[in-house]
């Protein structure tokens, strides 16, 4: 094989085990949680600080009308909050309250602590390290695509 079939080979089981590993991530939650298109909702709003619902709609690949029933159900949660953009009064503004940011804070560490019981029940010491290794690759790896 040569090195690019190596290369092509690597990549395309890297791709599988990512897609499997974030399917059971997503999968892990507790009973009660918010909806999978609530999750999508508050990450994207948390990851652009301030956005609006259309450009949430758009994101998420959504009607607008979809996107307000979701807006509705976390904004009845106190979980985000509208506020008119002091640069354009005819856009809304949305942004996760103090209540929202610790919901998402739970959420990651919830997570983090299932994949933390994983590594300690299936992963012995030199697999640990080298999962170590290889997060800040991924994490380069991601910064390229």
């Amino acid at each position: 094989m040569t090195d690019a079939q190596d290369t092509e080979e690597l990549a395309g089981s890297l791709l599988e085990s990512i897609r499997l590993f974030i399917a059971a991530a997503r999968t892990a939650r507790p009973q009660g949680e918010l909806s999978a298109s609530e999750i999508a909702a508050l990450i994207h709003i948390r990851r652009a600080v301030e956005t609006t619902s259309g450009a949430l709609a758009r994101l998420a690949g959504i009607s607008p009308q979809a996107m307000g029933a979701t807006i509705a159900a976390l904004e009845a949660r106190g979980l985000i909050e509208r506020e008119k953009d002091t640069g354009d009064a005819r856009r809304i503004l949305l942004r996760l309250t103090d209540a929202g940011r610790e919901v998402m804070d739970a959420r990651r560490d919830a997570r983090a602590a299932a994949i933390a019981r994983e590594l300690g029940r299936r992963f012995d010491a030199a697999e640990i390290e080298t999962l170590r290794a290889a997060a800040p690759l991924l994490a380069r790896l991601a910064e390229g695509l």
